[in-house]
């Protein structure tokens, strides 16, 4: 279980994977000097809400890991985080989509 640490303020925990897609999409939006909503939903054990922040690239954020290795990243995953951080509701913490593996030769007979 890794942790989101955001201005010394709001500390949110995920999951190693989670964090780790997160960090690809954020990185790329902060690195281009752009500010984005940040939005998930809560774990039961403090509510059955939802939280957004207001990221900007000038306000701290860290990454904590639990584990020491890198998890593996998910393409299809980051293209679909990317799009909605791109959008006006800001980055929504979606569910990861299935990987399907490559059919050898095609697919074909």
């Amino acid at each position: 279980m890794g942790t989101l640490n955001y201005d010394t303020v709001l500390k949110i925990d995920f999951d190693d994977r989670v964090l780790a897609h997160i960090q690809i999409v954020i990185g790329a939006k902060l690195r281009r000097g752009e500010s984005l909503y940040f939005s998930w939903r809560d774990d039961d054990g403090i509510g059955d809400g939802r939280t957004t922040v207001w990221l900007h690239p000038s306000l701290p954020l860290v990454y904590k890991y639990f584990g020491s290795k890198m998890p593996r990243i998910n393409p299809a995953w980051i293209e679909l985080l990317t799009e909605s951080a791109n959008s006006n509701g800001g980055l929504q913490l979606l569910p990861e989509p299935e990987v399907t593996p490559p059919t050898p030769n095609g697919g074909g007979l």
